[in-house]
């Protein structure tokens, strides 16, 4: 919960109607990365390491697969999830997400980075709290796991759809929204027309950052040529070292600016 000048609590909003009209322009920002191909391509250059792409709600794995491709042309072992459209379930879904993860691992003898996108980075998030040995670190692109969750334009038709209440998952919930055992990066922008995105902050720390994508959509976060730079840079870390993002490369203009890490 945010809360008021008087010290009383209150809710977030969603994001406004405006915005999530100019959700549309979630084209523009794919048609942008395409044209800007050969400059992303620049970016630093993977180990092999295996990166788990899961997708929003309501969204299958075609929905990442530029991203995945990015990843693969840049030298990383990009995964599908592989489970069809996300329809939601948190808790229902934990188990099956667990031997995914396992079966990524084991295939490669290697631990995983995770990218999620909305809903996907909280399956992200959960994944890690569950089994960090196995997992390398974690991207979220607009995903609610902070503060009041229930502040999108997607909350009831994910309840009706999954089958599972928001509030009824308290310890699941605390789980996500605490700090993560590993190496974390969140990828938000104040522009989404889906989720508010106060929502999607960590805390900053010595592991772990916000990265702001000015003007970005929801629904083109996942293939904005900012956004895809900057995840390209924080896959590219050695394995048990995390340093900040810098924001000087060729999409400088495009970031908020760095916090500072708490102590």
């Amino acid at each position: 919960m945010d809360r008021s000048v008087d010290g009383t609590e209150r809710r977030l909003r969603p994001p406004s109607l405006f915005l999530m009209l100019a959700e549309a322009r979630g084209v523009l920002e794919l048609n942008s990365s395409l044209l800007l191909s050969p400059l992303l391509m620049q970016a630093p250059k993977g180990d092999g390491h295996p990166v788990l792409a899961l997708p929003g709600f309501l969204a299958s794995d075609l929905s990442m697969a530029p991203m995945r491709r990015y990843l693969k042309e840049l030298g990383y072992d990009a995964y599908a999830w592989n489970m069809g459209r996300n329809f939601g379930g948190i808790s229902s879904r934990r188990a099956a997400l667990r031997d995914l993860l396992k079966r990524v691992h084991e295939a490669t003898g290697r631990k995983v980075s995770i990218i999620g996108w909305s809903l996907g980075g909280v399956y992200a998030r959960d994944l890690a709290s569950q089994m960090p040995e196995l997992v390398r670190s974690i991207m979220t692109l607009g995903s609610p796991f902070a503060d009041d969750i229930r502040a999108t334009n997607a909350t009831r038709l994910y309840e009706l759809l999954s089958g599972e209440a928001v509030d009824d998952i308290p310890e699941i919930r605390a789980a996500i929204a605490g700090d993560m055992p590993v190496p974390t990066t969140s990828i938000y922008s104040r522009t989404d027309g889906i989720v508010n995105w106060r929502t999607s902050r960590v805390r900053p720390s010595a592991t772990a950052e916000n990265i702001e994508v000015h003007f970005a959509s929801h629904i083109g976060l996942g293939v904005n040529p900012a956004a895809l730079w900057a995840i390209a840079d924080r896959l590219a870390q050695p394995e048990g070292e995390f340093r900040h993002f810098d924001r000087s490369g060729p999409f400088a203009i495009a970031y908020g600016p760095a916090e500072q890490a708490l102590s």
